[in-house]
């Protein structure tokens, strides 16, 4: 399982937020990097966040975990679903998958918990459902090749189909499909994915008559490549983490290895006033900042980061904790990080992660409004290091278009103005041409088939801004 190599090959997106349709293949088509970088530009509004928001929602289903209802709102006013499809390379020592993840997103509305209808002036209250998955592949190694077709369809009246791959993956056993049933309705109930819950991984992980048959090797290992993937190597930084930052605390995201041993998430650290953190994520803590400081201190010369511990205490729950506080060190003068700028807390917030997708190909970060705070020539020399030499997969969004120029165009998506097909890359483009004044010459003339940029008239924003001038008094 270690040595499987999972990369999120592209996602279609439909009836989602702004999108009513809108395909990315995340691979280079200029020329084939060993790393996979896409950075996403448009105008404010035009779906580059969705493009964040239905990773997170990949990577809360793979984790089995319930999608937040805000994810209800997030279907198009116009549409009763909203569709998304991923695409996977799975890559193992024995062989390849092409693995295809679809589903639909729906607003279930939630029932008031009284038994009487009461009416009341409150808007409905809904939750999002992840409704009709389906998981497929098609496979290939030195002896034999399977062609695509579906390994779990839950659109079935019965716990999945189709009924060999049930049989495959289950038995036969009519207590456990009885269970499986009530399972499903429960996890569908909970806004959990059904594919991905531990309540189905269970059962086929229990199915001792398939320990032995290669079919059934052949479909697990291509699920629980999936389910590692989700859990420990696939991260999504969204613009709260630049709020949380505003508001002086650090989300500090991490990957680490350390021999037999690793660790992998988020942590909080206050960053106003000295916090406790549990006694066993000191060392965790210490161990990802002292990697971190290797890079930090050359991406700000002189710059390190340490944490300072202040004492012991005791939780509430019983369990040890260490009071701590985050200091900042240059030129040997030792302060407070809170004093640091937003753009140096950015940057600590997800450099572990930019040094795990530089080293490691089984890793995907996507973060959105990468260029917060962050200073636009380092910005753009950051990503050419990693788009060269880097190993892993980050998908971005950023407004800053110094990536333009230092990055290879085939890296680089844009946003158009048409719903309907969201999502293109420049074409007409020559080698000699710069990227960023192309764009910025295709927002005036609008040489692409897609528009990508809804135009704007000075003169009637200055008339609006003197209207609402006078509106209030001024």
């Amino acid at each position: 399982m270690n040595n499987t190599f999972v990369r999120l090959n592209g996602l279609t997106i439909e009836n989602f937020k702004n999108v009513k349709n809108g395909q990315l293949s995340f691979a280079n088509p200029r020329k084939a990097y060993r790393t996979s970088v896409l950075g996403l530009y448009g105008q404010n509004g035009s779906g580059k966040t969705a493009l964040i928001d239905a990773i997170e929602l990949l990577q809360l289903a793979l984790k089995g975990q319930p999608i937040p209802s805000k994810f209800a709102d997030y279907i198009n006013v116009e549409a009763q679903n909203a569709s998304l499809h991923y695409e996977f390379t799975v890559a193992s020592d024995i062989g390849e998958y092409q693995a295809f993840y679809d589903f639909e997103l729906r607003a279930e509305r939630i029932e008031s918990p009284q038994n009487m209808a009461v009416s009341s002036s409150e808007e409905p209250h809904y939750r999002a459902v992840i409704a009709a998955e389906v998981l497929s592949y098609s496979y290939e190694d030195s002896q034999i090749k399977v062609r695509k077709s579906p390994l779990i369809d839950t659109a079935s009246t019965k716990v999945f189909a189709p009924a060999g791959k049930y049989s495959c993956l289950i038995g036969k056993d009519k207590e456990v499909a009885m269970n499986l049933m009530v399972d499903k309705k429960v996890v569908m109930g909970a806004s959990r994915s059904f594919i991905f819950s531990r309540e189905l991984l269970t059962a086929m992980r229990n199915n001792q008559a398939g320990i032995t048959n290669p079919e059934y090797k052949r479909h697990m290992l291509l699920i629980e490549s999936l389910v590692r993937y989700g859990n420990f190597e696939l991260f999504v930084i969204n613009t709260a983490n630049s709020g949380i930052i505003s508001m002086n605390m650090l989300p500090l995201s991490f990957k680490y290895e350390d021999g037999t041993n690793g660790a992998v998430g988020n942590i909080l650290i206050p960053l106003e006033d000295a916090a406790p953190i549990p006694e066993e994520a000191v060392s965790m803590v210490e161990h990802v900042i002292a990697n971190m400081n290797i890079v930090l201190s050359q991406i700000v010369p002189g710059l390190t980061i340490r944490i300072e511990k202040l004492g012991e205490m005791v939780f509430a729950n019983g369990k040890k904790g260490v009071k701590v506080q985050l200091m900042s060190l240059k030129n040997k003068k030792a302060i407070p990080l809170k004093y640091e700028s937003e753009g140096i807390k950015k940057i600590i917030s997800i450099l572990q992660l930019l040094v795990v997708v530089y080293n490691r190909a089984s890793i995907t970060v996507a973060i959105d409004e990468l260029d917060a705070g962050v200073f636009e020539y380092l910005l753009g020399e950051l990503l050419r290091i990693i788009s060269e030499k880097g190993k892993g997969q980050l998908l971005f969004t950023s407004h800053n278009l110094r990536p333009l120029e230092t990055l290879d165009r085939g890296f680089i998506a844009f946003t158009t103005t048409n719903p309907s097909n969201r999502y293109i890359r420049m074409s007409k483009l020559k080698d000699n041409n710069n990227l960023r004044d192309f764009y910025f010459r295709d927002i005036v003339l609008g040489e692409q088939i897609e528009e990508v940029y809804d135009p704007t008239n000075n003169a009637e924003i200055a008339l609006a801004f003197r209207e609402a001038g006078e509106s209030c008094g001024s």
